[in-house]
C-alpha cells in the first residue's frame, strides 16, 4: 500500500527495459481515430521492450458536459452523486483504448480504480490518494500485458467512487508511476512541451527543454494548463522524472526534473521562466466588517469546513462609517458553495454586503532566478501600469509574483509581461 504523501522513489530513468506510465489527456482521447493513434503510441513503447501502464482522461469536453448536467439537476448537488456522474468519462475511454489495443493484437485490459484498488480519502470531488495496491499491476507486467486505468478517480474505504478534482488524471498517473517504481511518467497532451506562455496569445513564446519541479509547480498552480499542481508536487517529492510530450507530433518535449545546476553555460539563469494566467478565479468582497480580533477567522472557517480553497486575500483599512472590507478569491466552480456558506453564517461573521466578481484573471510571473534578483515585482507593476492595467490584488512567493486584474486585459497583460521579462523568441526561432 502506497499513500500519496509517501510513495516509493522511482528508479533511474535510463535503465534497460524501462517501466513507463503513459498518460493521455482529453484531446488525445477525443474520438476513435485519436484513440487508435494513442494505441499505436502505446504499442510502440511495448515493442521497444518497455513495461507499460496507461492512464487516460475523458474525451475532450466530456467532463464539462457531465459537470453541467449535475448543475442543471441541482445547483447545490450532492458531491457523492456528482463523483458518480463525472467519473464515468474516464471509464469509457479506458475501455475503448483497451478494446483498440486488443484489436491490434496487444494483450491489454482496463482496470477500474476499485479493481487495483486506488484508495482515496472520502472528500468527494477533491479526494487525495491514500494508497495504491500495485500487486495487480505487477502481475500484468510479469505477464507482458498492458493495464489501462481511468484517471481522476479512486475508491473510498466505504466503497464509494471519489474524484481527485479537475486535472486529477495527471495525479493518478504520477501516483501510479511512483507506486510501481516506474522509471518515468510521460504526459501526452495536445502541446509538444511547456512554453514560456500560451503560444495562442504570444506567437513568440518559446518551448522550454527543461523546467525545474519548483517552477512547474508554481506555473501549474497559477494557471498553466499543461500539468496539474498535485501531480508536479508528487513527482517532486519522489524525484520522478516527468516528460511532457505531444500526442500528435513525434518530437522532443519538455523534461520536468530536479534543478541540478544553478548556472547555464556559465550565465545565471533567466529571471523569469514563464508567464501564466488563470481565469478560473472568482472574487468575493465582504463589506461592513468590524475591526476586531477573530473576525477574519470567522469568515474563513465555514469555507474551510466546505473544503473550499481561498487564494488571494486583500483587507482594507476600516472607516468610521463603513467598517472594513475583505476581498479574496476562490475557484470559479466553488463560488456558489462559498456564497451559500458565507450567507448561512452572516450573523456570526457580521458583514453588511457580499459582492462577487467573475470577470477577473490572475496573471503570474514564475522563475527560480527571482531568488537572487531584486526588482522582479516592480518590473511587473511598471509594465502593467504603463498600459493602464489596474491591479486588484497581489500575492508573491519565493519564485512567483501574481496579480489579479480585469479579465478584459488578459491577453494584453500576458503579452506585455512576456516582453518585459525578455521571453520573446528571436525571429526565426
Amino acid at each position: 500500500m502506497t499513500p500519496e504523501r509517501a510513495l516509493p522513489i522511482a528508479a533511474p530513468m535510463d535503465r534497460p527495459g524501462a517501466r513507463i506510465v503513459m498518460k493521455f489527456g482529453g484531446t488525445s482521447m477525443a474520438g476513435i481515430e485519436r484513440i487508435r493513434h494513442v494505441a499505436n503510441l502505446v504499442k510502440r513503447e511495448a515493442e521497444r521492450g518497455n513495461q507499460v501502464a496507461v492512464v487516460v482522461s475523458a474525451m475532450a469536453g466530456e467532463t464539462d458536459r457531465l459537470v453541467q448536467l449535475c448543475r442543471e439537476a441541482a445547483s447545490l448537488y450532492d458531491p457523492r452523486e456528482y463523483d458518480v456522474v463525472v467519473a464515468s468519462g474516464e471509464q469509457v475511454t479506458s475501455g475503448l483504448l483497451a478494446i483498440t489495443l486488443q484489436g491490434m493484437g496487444v494483450d491489454a485490459r482496463s482496470y477500474m480504480s476499485w479493481q487495483l484498488p486506488v484508495r482515496t480519502t472520502p472528500t468527494h470531488s477533491a479526494a487525495m490518494i491514500d494508497a495504491i495496491d500495485a500487486d495487480v499491476l505487477e502481475r500484468v507486467f510479469e505477464g507482458g500485458g498492458i493495464a489501462v486505468i481511468p484517471g481522476f478517480q479512486g475508491v473510498t474505504d466505504s466503497g464509494d467512487i471519489a474524484t481527485l478534482g479537475r486535472g486529477g488524471s495527471d495525479t493518478s498517473a504520477v501516483a501510479l508511476a511512483a507506486a510501481v517504481k516506474a522509471d518515468r511518467c510521460d504526459i501526452y497532451t495536445d502541446v509538444d512541451g511547456v512554453y514560456t506562455t500560451d503560444p495562442r496569445i504570444v506567437p513568440k513564446a518559446r518551448k522550454l527543454e527543461r523546467v525545474t519541479y519548483e517552477e512547474m509547480l508554481e506555473l501549474a498552480s497559477v494557471g498553466a494548463k499543461v500539468l496539474q499542481t498535485r501531480s508536479v508536487g508528487l513527482a517532486m517529492r519522489h524525484n520522478l522524472p516527468l516528460q511532457v510530450l505531444s500526442s500528435f507530433e513525434d518530437r522532443p518535449g519538455t523534461l520536468i526534473a530536479a534543478d541540478e545546476t544553478v548556472e547555464e553555460d556559465g550565465v545565471e539563469r533567466t529571471l523569469v521562466t514563464g508567464i501564466a494566467y488563470d481565469k478560473n478565479e472568482a472574487m468575493i468582497t465582504l463589506t461592513g466588517l468590524a475591526n476586531e480580533p477573530g473576525r477574519v477567522a470567522a469568515i474563513f472557517a465555514p469555507l474551510a469546513e466546505a473544503n473550499i480553497n481561498v487564494d488571494m486575500i486583500v483587507q482594507s483599512s476600516p472607516t468610521e462609517d463603513q467598517g472594513s472590507r475583505l476581498t479574496f478569491t476562490v475557484p470559479h466552480a466553488s463560488l456558489a458553495h462559498s456564497v451559500e456558506a458565507l450567507n448561512r453564517h452572516q450573523a456570526e461573521i457580521g458583514f453588511d454586503e457580499l459582492q462577487t466578481n467573475t470577470n477577473i484573471v490572475k496573471v503570474s510571473a514564475v522563475g527560480v532566478g527571482m531568488r537572487s534578483n531584486a526588482g522582479i515585482a516592480a518590473r511587473m507593476f511598471q509594465a502593467l501600469g504603463d498600459r493602464r492595467i489596474n491591479i486588484l490584488a497581489i500575492s508573491t512567493s519565493e519564485i512567483k509574483v501574481s496579480v489579479l486584474i480585469d479579465a478584459d486585459y488578459t491577453e494584453l497583460a500576458v503579452r506585455v509581461l512576456h516582453t518585459a521579462y525578455g521571453l520573446d523568441a528571436e525571429d526565426g526561432e
